[in-house]
């Protein structure tokens, strides 16, 4: 009676140690996953989205000044014309 008992102890702690390596090979193929991803980002010059954000504030900006400056200019040459 005592073999089955031992049999069984000896698949569990086989099956946990299997466990164990796959639970660690997940771990590793997630790193190495997540460091080809950024490598592969970097790669790209994409922006990040403070300097989108920036840009974009920027842009505006420039629209509502661009927009005085053709009112100013549109009432200057009503003004001569």
């Amino acid at each position: 009676m005592q073999a089955p008992n031992k049999l069984f102890d000896e698949m569990s702690k086989l099956m946990t140690n299997a466990m164990g390596v796959a639970q660690g090979a997940k771990t590793e193929a997630e790193t190495a996953m997540k460091s080809w991803m950024d490598r592969w980002l970097a790669d790209r010059d994409f922006v990040t989205r403070e300097e989108f954000d920036a840009v974009k504030a920027m842009a505006a900006k420039a629209r509502e000044e661009n927009e005085a400056l053709k009112a100013r200019l549109e009432a200057l040459e009503a003004k001569a014309g």
